[in-house]
């Protein structure tokens, strides 16, 4: 049996998604849409608390929102090679050291760390850097704290003593000081923080591109192995723009529809984040056809864990439930959404 286009661009769409960690593993691209839907509610949220209420600065503020995740995506990937340059410094004293004293010369073999030597002559980060104010190289108390760190952990220590030498091995060694002593690094976390705004709020998801990048990293591919785009294409840029427009020129008539199909909840006790969270998932699911119902759903629904009340996060998926069958029944949106489950009584 043929199947409809609608059907199948929803198929297109969920094959690009594998659910991994409650987030969304995506294959190809750095800023994809969870991150875009978390970059909008709060640039939304916070629209409705400037008093100014000048829609074209704040997409411009979304913009730039955004494309400073990016650089702090390649700003934890120059982390690793500025540890690696850290570590030669330590190195080179050692071996001068050694050679005064006579006595046993250092290993190198963290200092030539395959995967760390491969990201250092990465021409995609390399360029990246070059167009950057500051580098690693202005941090030396944090290189030099971080790189104590590793050395006296345990990862560190069973890759010095292991016997593989291996591609593998150099970056799985990276894979699991990242996730350990990198994630969750509350000096960094401070230091990012003093750098730009954004960064400590965005440093939890970029974390996991991170990580993603190390995986995929191909020795054969050498200085010309492909980090992350930051957009996948025009239409993910697009998606930001129009996401963000639609949440607040159409609030009006989002907030009419959520009054309508609220009656069997209380609307009065929302908190306001609430109401911008359920606002935004209005617009997504009105303005973007080929998004399944219960994927915006599931994805604002994620989001009020994060930014709302413990309570939010079940009203609000009630609620959008409520909303989402209100619209379709009224003709308002054009989309399939499956029936609600009936309970059996009988006895």
């Amino acid at each position: 049996m043929p199947f409809s286009f609608g059907f199948l661009l929803n198929l297109h769409y969920l094959c690009t998604l594998i659910r991994v960690s409650n987030s969304y593993f995506y294959t190809r691209i750095m800023i994809n849409r969870e991150l875009i839907r978390i970059k909008v509610v709060q640039l939304t949220y916070a629209y409705y608390q400037n008093g100014s209420k000048n829609i074209d600065t704040a997409e411009k503020e979304l913009t730039f929102s955004l494309s400073k995740a990016y650089d702090l995506y390649n700003y934890l990937l120059a982390l690793i090679v500025g540890i690696t340059q850290e570590a030669r410094r330590h190195v080179e004293v050692a071996q001068s050291r050694a050679q005064r004293e006579g006595t046993e010369m250092p290993s190198q073999k963290f200092i030539m760390n395959r995967f760390a030597m491969q990201l250092e002559e990465n021409k995609m980060l390399n360029e990246f850097m070059e167009t950057q104010k500051k580098n690693w190289n202005d941090e030396p108390e944090f290189l030099k704290k971080i790189y104590t760190q590793i050395t006296e952990s345990q990862i560190y220590q069973d890759y010095m003593a292991s016997s593989e030498d291996s591609y593998d091995a150099d970056r799985e060694l990276w894979r699991k000081l990242y996730r350990t002593l990198i994630e969750g690094n509350s000096d960094l976390d401070n230091l990012l923080e003093e750098q730009s705004i954004y960064w400590n709020d965005d440093k939890e998801i970029v974390d996991t591109f991170v990580i993603k990048t190390i995986k995929r990293f191909d020795e054969k591919k050498k200085g010309h192995q492909e980090l992350l785009p930051e957009y996948d294409s025009e239409e993910d840029k697009d998606y930001a723009r129009k996401l963000f427009r639609a949440s607040i020129m159409n609030a009006d008539q989002y907030q009419h529809f959520m009054s309508d199909a609220s009656r069997n909840w209380d609307f009065s006790r929302l908190a306001y984040m609430d109401i911008v969270i359920m606002q935004i998932a209005i617009a997504e699911m009105m303005t973007f056809p080929s998004i399944p119902v219960n994927v915006s759903i599931n994805e604002y629904v994620e989001i009020a864990k994060l930014y709302s009340t413990p309570r939010s996060a079940g009203y609000i998926n009630g609620m959008l439930d409520a909303i989402a069958r209100h619209l379709i029944e009224t003709g308002h949106m054009l989309k399939h959404i499956e029936p609600k489950k009936t309970t059996n009584n009988r006895q």
